[in-house]
């Protein structure tokens, strides 16, 4: 098709903007790098990956540099002719032995980091580390300590369904509701499996990534340098919402770190019946008989960090891979086989167990689903029917 005027205008008008802009680029500041190490195996790798980096800048200076020299040196326009030659017995020994070298060089550094990384004995410090979709879980065996990880910003925030939401600062897919935290200087072991797919477990300034495989446990560790946040993702594509599956890891001096861990057990603590009132809605009492408010207060959350992404904050799903739960039959119907849906899960669909929340937490989810939109079923759930059903 022949190309007028005004087309070739329209396309050449980008390059001239481009070209406009070049000087103002070349001058701006910006830095391209890996992240600053945290850990010394992320020192390792970091190390690494720039002396592998130089020394193939060197191969190719001098190798394209001898060839770009042959090429004009022996041009046929400076009279040069060529050798008529079989084997050179001597050139075929030199350039086998020094790549051969040079191989030899850079794989002794790999193999000792890679050795190095593998090396998981006598840690400080074990956090079993469950992968869902999507969402982390993190056991500390030696601790008492265990709790889920969730994005922390909401979907109606990021989606922005019905109106413009709060501004979103850089870090608003790295941010979650519980952070990972562990002490600095100490070895920090971790156990990675997952619940349902393959997952993976990566902050590359603490020089970690570890796939979680269901019904392998793999270990792997990490010693964090500095107190700081570290953040990462899951590396691999586990599903729908892979790109809603963030990973932050705080490190604490010791001393923080200990008020945290008894910060953390107190919380997970039942509440005592005369502060039983001021508890949280989510507090691991499974006894306790919660007021509708409250766990509609709870619920909402709970539903908002580990439902709405399927099903979505309006209740309407989308169908038919994510049903809705505005009208919902099994939302609607008997409560116990909506108990033994969100602990079981459905095989075959998109619907996974979540069994890893606590009792108080499923309860509230469902008395917020029944009573949410077009549900009024009026009753509420609770946390001892959950635990009862787990039995």
């Amino acid at each position: 098709m022949p190309m007028g005027p005004s087309l070739i205008s329209r396309l050449l008008s980008p390059l001239a903007a481009a070209a406009a802009l070049a000087p103002g680029l070349s001058r701006a500041s910006y830095g391209l790098d890996m992240l600053p190490p945290a850990s010394p195996i992320a020192s390792q790798i970091y190390d690494l990956h720039w002396a592998i980096m130089w020394v193939c800048v060197a191969i190719f200076v001098v190798v394209f540099g001898a060839m770009f020299y042959s090429v004009f040196k022996h041009r046929k326009s400076a009279g040069a002719k060529a050798a008529h030659f079989h084997e050179n017995t001597t050139v075929e020994v030199v350039w086998t032995v020094i790549p051969l070298l040079i191989l030899v060089g850079m794989a002794y550094p790999a193999t000792k980091t890679v050795l190095d990384m593998k090396d998981a004995s006598n840690p400080d410090l074990t956090i079993k580390v469950t992968a869902y979709q999507w969402a982390w879980e993190y056991d500390y065996l030696q601790d008492g300590v265990k709790f889920n990880s969730n994005l922390a910003t909401p979907r109606a925030q990021i989606e922005e369904w019905e109106k413009t939401g709060a501004p979103k600062n850089k870090d608003y897919l790295l941010e979650v509701d519980n952070a990972m935290v562990v002490p600095v200087g100490k070895k920090v072991r971790l156990l990675v499996t997952a619940n349902d797919v393959i997952h993976g477990w990566y902050v590359p300034q603490l020089g970690v990534n570890q796939y979680g495989i269901p019904g392998f446990v793999k270990d792997v560790w990490f010693t964090a340098d500095k107190p700081g946040i570290y953040r990462g993702q899951c590396s691999q594509i586990c599903g729908k919402e892979h790109g809603y599956m963030p990973i932050v890891v705080e490190a604490k001096a010791p001393e923080a770190y200990a008020a945290w861990v008894k910060e953390r057990q107190a919380k997970s603590a039942p509440a005592p019946a005369a502060t039983a009132a001021a508890a949280p809605a989510v507090a691991e009492d499974s006894n306790k008989v919660w007021a509708m408010a409250e766990l509609m207060t709870s619920g909402e959350k709970v539903f908002a960090a580990n439902c709405a992404a399927c099903h979505q904050a309006s209740g309407k799903g989308m169908p038919p891979t994510f049903p809705a739960l505005d009208g919902s039959k099994v939302v609607n119907g008997a409560k116990g086989a909506q108990i033994a849906l969100v602990l079981n899960g459905k095989p075959g669909t998109a619907m996974a167990s979540f069994a890893r929340l606590s009792d108080a937490e499923l309860a509230s989810v469902m008395t917020y689903t029944r009573n949410s939109w077009g549900n009024k079923s009026g009753d509420a759930t609770q946390p001892a029917e959950i635990k009862s059903a787990r039995k």
